[in-house]
């Protein structure tokens, strides 16, 4: 299989990726033969059935099982025309046995190989798709097996306590034997029982890929779309003197401190007989409801009292229009003018320390529904075996363990993941 890996469109440099029992026959016939294994050889490279010259650049030949995807491999550096990069691309796919690669094969085959984990295959995803430094961060963290580790460690401790269970069906004639290792077991299971517990109630590494929630909620024309548009940078929302011009909820997604956002400007708060203002105001107290931190906006020369809405995250109140007025009112947690920037920049680096904070920093943790799906189906098995640890039969328990053990392995592709294969490989770009 072959394909290109880097971006369409014109640049300095393409790279087309090989990979499969053609590769090296791929490079004798376009390169004029296979460099040194790992060493990049300046070559001119010809079209396999005329010999017309297509372009000059570096030929790397990867022989297996010392390649990415465990497979003989191989790299053509090319100037990165769209003419020379087509041209290069069909003489390739002329030669008996390549074909073009489909999205994420090369991935897929290195996983394949055992030379990634499920896991670390996400991660190697969410590195391609990563936006902020945070999510870069991590990302890397999982590709390099930082997940994969920790949920190994718990299917460790899940299988030696499962050696002690057995442990009572083999010696089942010593009277002591049993009993005593009964016991150990099911203290080791009930702390493994409470980590997982701990792992699924820490949402922090899964958010981070979406990014930390932030709503601006206040009454009509307390300054929510000026500020909005002020920490985007651009007019992302209409800003007039009219009350209720914003009716739906208008979102931005920043970068704050290497962390993403999502910040979310709503409809003013209000009773109205308007029913699409109506509608706005119950999307605004939805969005509130949901967020991770709400930004409470109200005039600084106000003296509306307007009771803020329920969140289940933070709450901050914000003074705005401050230079109408000469001090900061005492209910403010922070006064800004997004006239004149005051204030501003003390608000933006507060947000990301509290966007840094809310998703965990270098946290490692749980980053995929499926990886809390297995993770929750493990523990449900150990809570079964430790509500009936007194009356169950030691084969019985043994069996409960298995199973969380083997929902354990599927976290990291151990066992049972063929169903989830396609889906994740599919969003991978061709190429990789």
């Amino acid at each position: 299989m072959a394909a290109v890996s880097t971006a369409p469109g014109r640049a300095a440099i393409a790279v087309l990726r090989m990979s499969g029992p053609a590769a090296g026959l791929a490079l004798d016939r376009i390169a004029g033969g296979r460099p040194a294994p790992r060493v990049a050889a300046f070559r001119a490279l010809r079209h396999p059935g005329t010999g017309e010259l297509l372009d000059r650049g570096l030929a790397l030949w990867f022989p297996g099982p010392a390649s990415a995807t465990g497979e003989d491999a191989a790299e053509l550096h090319l100037h990165g025309g769209r003419a020379v990069v087509a041209a290069v691309l069909e003489a390739t796919l002329a030669v008996d046995g390549v074909r073009i690669a489909e999205p994420g094969e090369f991935t897929r085959r290195a996983f394949l190989a055992g030379k990634l984990d499920l896991a670390e295959t996400e991660g190697l995803a969410d590195l391609i798709d990563a936006e902020t430094q945070g999510q870069r961060r991590q990302a890397i963290r999982q590709s390099e097996g930082a997940l994969s580790a920790i949920v190994d460690g718990w299917r460790d401790r899940l299988i030696a306590a499962m050696a002690l269970v057995e442990a009572g069906i083999d010696f089942s004639d010593e009277d002591d034997v049993p009993a005593a290792a009964r016991v150990q077991a099911r203290g080791e299971i009930a702390a493994l029982a409470h980590d997982l517990d701990a792992a699924l109630a820490d949402t922090r590494a899964e958010r981070l890929r979406e990014g930390f929630r932030i709503a601006i909620v206040g009454a009509p024309n307390a300054g929510k779309s000026s500020l909005l548009n002020a920490l985007a940078r651009r007019e992302a929302a209409i800003v007039t003197d009219i009350p209720g011009t914003t009716r739906d909820v208008v979102e931005v997604h920043l970068d704050l401190d290497g962390y993403p956002v999502i910040l979310a400007d709503t409809a003013g708060l209000r009773a109205t007989d308007d029913l699409v203002e109506r509608e706005g105001v119950r999307r605004a107290t939805a969005r509130a409801a949901d967020a991770e931190l709400v930004l409470w906006m109200r005039e600084s020369a106000s003296p509306d009292e307007m009771l803020a809405p329920s969140t289940g995250g933070a709450l901050w109140t914000i003074a705005s229009k401050a230079d109408l007025t000469s001090a900061a009112p005492e209910w403010a947690d922070w006064s800004i003018s997004t006239h004149t920037g005051a204030g501003l920049d003390d608000l933006v680096a507060a947000l990301g320390a509290a966007a840094r904070d809310g998703l965990g920093g270098d946290h490692v943790g749980l980053t995929r529904a499926r990886h809390r799906d297995a993770i929750q189906a493990a523990g449900v098995e150990m809570r079964v075996a430790l509500d009936h640890w007194e009356t169950l039969p030691d084969e019985f328990l043994a069996e409960r363990l298995r199973r969380a053990a083997t929902e354990l392995g599927r976290v990291a592709g151990r066992v049972g993941v063929e169903d989830v294969l396609d889906r994740l490989f599919a969003s991978f770009c061709i190429g990789k």
